[in-house]
């Protein structure tokens, strides 16, 4: 069983991975192959030269498996948080996996965090119709799911959902450790 389960390998669900891994938490990406950032040429993402989404997203999962994610392809249909106790995610293939905690960074893709009965809002970025209502850490009504990146109703440049799902990873490392969690490395000399 992971402590924690990504669903979404863009920027917000790599970048939540990142932090996640670093921390020591075992951390499972689930990635359904649909991000938008698949179509993406990017200019305005600080720290790199001109990118392309799919360079951008290799780079993000390659650091995030550095650090000790396992990133599983695979679409996600359910989310169970069978009462409350841990949650089960199983897959189109008839896979199954548990965790304690769940981020959901599904981008435009709302449709499965409408079926695990979470309150949607309406979007305020163009072609957004749809997003969690958060408590604006991630937190969502069911204390086990998270929502990162522009599922939770940031802007959707990279630069802002790989920001969030860091974020997001921190509020849950904090949770989770009983206290402020800060990850900071320093240069060696």
């Amino acid at each position: 069983m992971a402590e924690v389960i990504v669903i979404g390998a863009g920027p917000a669900g790599s970048s939540a991975a990142l932090f996640l891994a670093k921390a020591g938490k075992e951390t499972l990406v689930l990635d359904g192959n649909a991000s938008m950032t698949k179509r993406a040429w990017i200019e305005n993402h600080y720290g790199a030269k001109d990118i392309s989404g799919p360079d951008l997203l290799k780079i993000g999962r390659e650091q995030a498996q550095k650090a000790g994610a396992k990133f599983i392809e695979e679409k996600v249909t359910v989310v169970d948080t069978n009462g409350g106790s841990k949650v089960t995610v199983k897959t189109e293939s008839g896979r199954s996996y548990e965790a304690s905690h769940v981020i959901l960074a599904t981008g435009a893709l709302t449709e499965l965090a409408a079926s695990i009965g979470l309150e949607l809002k309406e979007g305020r970025e163009p072609r957004i119709k749809a997003v969690v209502e958060t408590d604006g850490y991630g937190r969502t009504s069911n204390p086990r799911i998270w929502v990162a990146g522009t599922l939770a109703g940031v802007s959707v440049h990279t630069i802002i959902t790989a920001g969030d799902g860091a974020r997001v990873a921190i509020e849950l490392l904090s949770e989770l450790n009983g206290e402020r969690y800060v990850d900071h490395d320093v240069l060696k000399s």
